[in-house]
């Protein structure tokens, strides 16, 4: 399987043709942002970290190293694997760009999300 591929991008950033197919994956809406600005192509819900997590990671930096293994865990179990699938499956078929809200462009989600699929896509290949 070919894989395309996977770019990170704030919710708030201007869509561009390089981006791909556009998936946020986030729980929450981001704020002040409408449905058309974002140009998305999916809203992904369940690829995002659990509520429990979000709360307890609450975008600290001295989290970061903790959130990154229990949310890959959370990755690796249902219902967040079906919707990893569905995101490789979206990925065979070009450029994907993983859409966040949060602030912080270095502790997120996306980055983790990122690396975990770059993670899956070279151990099948």
């Amino acid at each position: 399987m070919k894989v395309h591929k996977i770019q990170i991008k704030r919710a708030y950033e201007e869509p561009a043709e390089q981006d791909g197919q556009r998936i946020l994956v986030d729980r929450l809406w981001p704020r002040g942002i409408s449905k058309e600005k974002m140009q998305l192509t999916e809203w992904l819900k369940e690829v995002a970290p659990s509520n429990d997590l979000r709360h307890w990671f609450n975008h600290d930096p001295a989290k970061w190293t903790e959130f990154r293994e229990k949310y890959s865990e959370e990755l690796a179990s249902p219902p967040a694997c079906e919707a990893v699938e569905h995101l490789l499956r979206i990925l065979a078929q070009g450029t994907v760009t993983l859409v966040y809200g949060a602030k912080d462009t270095e502790h997120n989600q996306a980055i983790v999300l990122q690396h975990y699929l770059e993670n899956l896509t070279h151990s099948t290949s």
